[in-house]
């Protein structure tokens, strides 16, 4: 059996888990809205269309802000074509994935959904085929108290209060040639930056997150950041990040090694927005939104042979797996433990659409990811120690030397609780690990929970939907402030340890 082990101290802290980093993502795009969260006539709809069955894993998930409505759509959308009357919402053509969008939902019904849900909104304003002007009006819409016009437009849409959105996305992806608007990284900065200001001049509480590159794979990263941000820094409050990985090649010792990958984008990514902060000799700081994360490849095939210009097509559909599931773990270790610069972070997306969650006519399940993407947004609440690891390595083609052994601890005083998240990413051998946590002799273990399966391949189906699902495990010992545990071989796990 392989051996490691991990080294903390109570007094050595990381930094305070923002909650937004366990955030997600609803676009319309395929069925994340129709027939996802929205699906009228369903027998699982309440008076509104909402899927109950659908609302309730994600008060299971304790989803805490969610993106919305896009993405790439957002770069084409005219938000009040889905406001008002449905009767009088035009249909309209999406460039962004080349389908019909009815507007039958639309931004009130997104504001009501979040309320059922438990959620906050993260709102992105339209920086591809319009402006500043139009990302001043829906901020109005949905910000402004009364007595002006979009404010009360919104009060004649049924919506006496305002919405409050705190969080403001300016545009998305605009350095992708894909994007409808595309833009140069100097274009670009100067439009974020007066978008960014008229709406903080309309509401000084917002916060806005400023485009980063799209993918760490895209030949403009790093200049695209340092370009655009020395336009917009003083205006702007987080950097966008967006990154999907795949197991195209079927090796699931490189796939696993991807969050270092993830871990190497993030830390570049803070040291461009130092470098602009030293450049400007300003005391302000840059934080990130890492605002689409995802394993996203098992679908790729099938879209392409869609039918192009239909509503709400199966797009997207990515049937995960139990190595997805460890992998999406990694991820969530990674930006926990970059928990002082990373803030926000959404899962893309979360129905349907490379989701945690999918549904049909007859039901709802949960997929593999859903189960470390619900544990770390439980139980990931509080103060991450800065968490040394040592342990077994193995070498990648991609990134050289790759540990074994994710694992980052979070401690959250108030409730008086520790948790260690870990993943073993060894595939033969299960692993040994100590830990020594006399600062928390007091301490016992309350829970291992552990998500393994024998085929890497397994997936949750609406058929057997409990193929791949927790297990909870008795090898967590704690004795005199001595912590010791096995972590099976290829397992994502999650140790509890409470005062007594």
């Amino acid at each position: 059996m392989k051996k490691a082990e991990i080294i903390v101290d109570k007094y050595y802290l990381t930094g305070k888990v923002d909650k937004r980093i366990f955030g997600s993502f609803i676009e319309h795009l395929g069925r994340a809205v129709y027939e996802g969260i929205y699906q009228e006539n369903s027998p699982f709809a309440d008076e509104q269309g909402m899927r109950k069955d659908v609302i309730d894993l994600v008060k299971e998930l304790q989803v805490p802000i969610v993106r919305y409505p896009g993405g790439n759509f957002v770069s084409g959308y005219h938000w009040e074509d889905g406001v008002g009357p449905k009767s009088e919402r035009p249909s309209k053509v999406d460039l962004a994935w080349s389908v019909i969008e009815t507007n039958q939902f639309g931004l009130n019904e997104f504001a009501d959904w979040a309320k059922k849900a438990g959620t906050q909104i993260m709102m992105a304003v339209n920086l591809g085929t319009r402006g500043p002007e139009e990302a001043k009006d829906v901020l109005e819409y949905c910000n402004f108290k009364g007595g002006t016009y979009y404010s009360d437009l919104r009060k004649k849409h049924g919506y006496e209060q305002p919405h409050d959105i705190k969080l403001w996305c300016l545009g998305n992806e605009m350095d992708g040639p894909w994007q409808m608007g595309h833009k140069t990284a100097k274009e670009y900065g100067r439009v974020a930056a007066e978008t960014s200001r008229l709406m903080k001049f309309m509401d000084p509480t917002i916060e806005t997150v400023a485009c980063g590159s799209s993918s760490l794979t895209m030949d403009t990263f790093g200049y695209w950041e340092d370009e655009m941000l020395s336009e917009c820094y003083d205006q702007v409050d987080y950097l966008s990040l967006h990154q999907y990985y795949g197991n195209r090649d079927n090796n699931t010792t490189e796939f696993l090694a991807n969050s270092k990958g993830m871990d190497e984008f993030i830390s570049s990514v803070l040291s461009i927005c130092d470098c602009v902060k030293a450049k400007k000799r300003s005391k302000k700081q840059i934080n990130l939104s890492f605002d689409e994360w995802n394993v996203w490849y098992h679908s790729n095939e099938a879209d392409s042979q869609l039918e192009k210009w239909v509503q709400a097509p199966h797009q997207l559909e990515d049937v995960y797996n139990f190595e997805d599931a460890l992998l999406v773990g990694s991820m969530l270790i990674t930006m926990l433990r970059h928990a002082d610069r990373v803030k926000v972070a959404c899962l893309a997306q979360l129905v349907n659409v490379i989701a945690p969650i999918m549904t049909s006519d007859t039901g709802a399940w949960r997929q593999t990811i859903f189960y470390p993407y619900m544990h770390a947004s439980v139980f990931g609440r509080g103060t991450v120690l800065n968490t040394l690891v040592q342990a077994p390595v193995y070498e990648s083609k991609t990134y050289g030397e790759v540990s074994c052994l994710d694992s980052v601890c979070i401690w959250n005083e108030e409730a008086e609780e520790l948790t260690v998240f870990a993943v073993n990413k060894d595939l033969e051998e299960d692993m040994q690990v100590t830990c020594d946590f006399r600062q928390f002799a007091d301490y016992k273990v309350v829970e291992h929970i552990v998500l393994t399966n024998d085929d890497m391949k397994a997936v949750n189906t609406e058929a057997a939907p409990d193929c791949v699902a927790p297990v909870y495990s008795n090898a967590s010992v704690m004795e005199d402030g001595r912590f010791s545990t096995v972590f099976g071989k290829h397992s994502w796990n999650v140790v509890r340890l409470k005062k007594n």
